[in-house]
């Protein structure tokens, strides 16, 4: 099983397809890094040497910026929105849809469940 970036690999998956378990990997980047290691996208995660697998960590530590590191910095890129004061990060701050979307409807997924206004009806 192969060690990348803190992630395990599957085993039995393609290595393009493996490399997309890596946040901040997509599918075309994980097929720009096998061309750059020189590994066949077609090869099992499994049946890479420990050579291909030392390329492939490689590339990904110099030239993308994955996990910890990425998550730290969409933290800090959303927090500085919220900083400044602007539209989007006040939107953030409040768990708004940050893009435009109509919240009069729908939103449900952002806003979280209904709350209901009021009580029950006296008799």
């Amino acid at each position: 099983m192969a060690r990348i970036a803190g992630v395990d690999l599957p085993k039995n998956k393609r290595v393009v397809v493996g490399l997309t378990y890596i946040f901040g990997i997509g599918r075309p980047s994980a097929q720009k890094i096998c061309a750059d290691a020189g590994v066949d996208e077609n090869t099992r995660v499994n049946n890479l040497t420990e050579d291909e697998v030392r390329k492939i960590r490689t590339i990904i530590q110099t030239d993308y910026k994955v996990e910890g590191a990425l998550k730290a910095e969409i933290n800090m890129n959303i927090k500085r929105l919220m900083d400044i004061n602007s539209v989007r990060g006040y939107r953030h701050h409040r768990g708004l849809p940050v893009r435009g979307q109509r919240t009069k409807t729908n939103a449900r997924t952002r806003k979280g469940r209904k709350r209901l206004v009021g009580g029950k009806k006296k008799k």
